[in-house]
């Protein structure tokens, strides 16, 4: 295949309704995380995926399947309401509590024990990249390899479908002041974060609090509605959405903006502003 399931962690995603809360990410979809990465929040979602190398510093709820690959460390409790499936060398340092089956591989290490309700497997599990892959056709209900190339080329080149769940890309870092990802960046609607964003670029949709800057070396668009306490700084573009508020500074190269939209700071756009009036 000319793409591959990795591929669908080459962007960053929140879907609608996201929240980052003091200590904790949560979201109504699936959550993948890539590889390497750095979380000092917890995570609740339905099926989590989490792959090889990624430190999570706090309590994780899967609402449905969990996996976690090789040599990971959850420092934190970590419940699945189904099935669970554990890598080799998995490190978590609080509770596990599994109400399905459970799947565990080599050298698991179990900090304050664990509760499995259902039958339990010593075999290491599939990786999550292959799991990715079995994950779209089973989302898409596609049969043919063509299909989930198709889709993947889809996402990753322009927007990301509507069913797509949360991806955290790979070497993502996320701590209590900043969320840094090395990936283009795509915010739904009706969210709430909490901290700096940083990303390659940045498209948040309508209806969403950001308490925190926004930086990106590519272009911003914030949409309809959404208020950012902080600055916005793009290396490229930034465009404004009507009944948006940045409550602080904006520097861009241009900037575009609805004359409904409001910024409290200054702004600098050296190579242009321009007003879109309503008809």
């Amino acid at each position: 295949m000319a793409s591959n399931p990795s591929d669908l962690l080459s962007r960053g995603f929140f879907p609608d309704h996201t929240q980052l809360q003091e200590r904790i990410l949560v979201t109504p979809a699936d959550v993948i995380v890539g590889d390497r990465c750095r979380i000092d929040f917890g995570l609740n979602g339905e099926d989590i995926a989490i792959c090889e190398f990624s430190t999570i510093e706090g309590d994780i709820t899967a609402h449905g399947d969990l996996r976690i690959d090789n040599f990971c460390e959850i420092i934190g409790d970590v419940t699945a309401e189904q099935d669970a499936y554990l890598g080799e060398g998995v490190k978590i340092r609080g509770k596990l509590t599994v109400l399905g089956d459970m799947d565990i591989g080599d050298n698991v290490q179990l900090d304050q024990g664990f509760e499995a309700r259902g039958w339990i497997s010593i075999r290491n599990p599939m990786p999550v990249i292959l799991y990715i892959f079995l994950y779209l056709m089973a989302l898409l209900h596609l049969e043919r390899e063509e299909e989930v190339e198709k889709f993947l080329s889809q996402i990753t080149a322009e927007e990301v479908n509507p069913s797509t769940p949360l991806l955290i890309p790979p070497r993502s870092v996320f701590n209590i002041g900043a969320i840094s990802i090395p990936a283009p960046l795509s915010i739904g609607a009706h969210s709430r974060f909490h901290g700096t964003i940083s990303a390659e670029s940045i498209e948040v949709g309508g209806y969403t609090s950001i308490f925190g800057s926004l930086r990106a070396a590519g272009s911003i668009q914030i949409g309809s509605n959404t208020e950012v306490h902080g600055e916005v700084v793009s290396g490229e573009r930034v465009s404004i959405d009507h009944g948006a508020s940045v409550l602080g500074n904006v520097f861009a190269p241009t900037l575009e903006m609805e004359e409904d939209a409001r910024v409290e700071g200054l702004i600098r756009a050296p190579e242009g502003l321009r007003i879109r009036r309503k008809e």
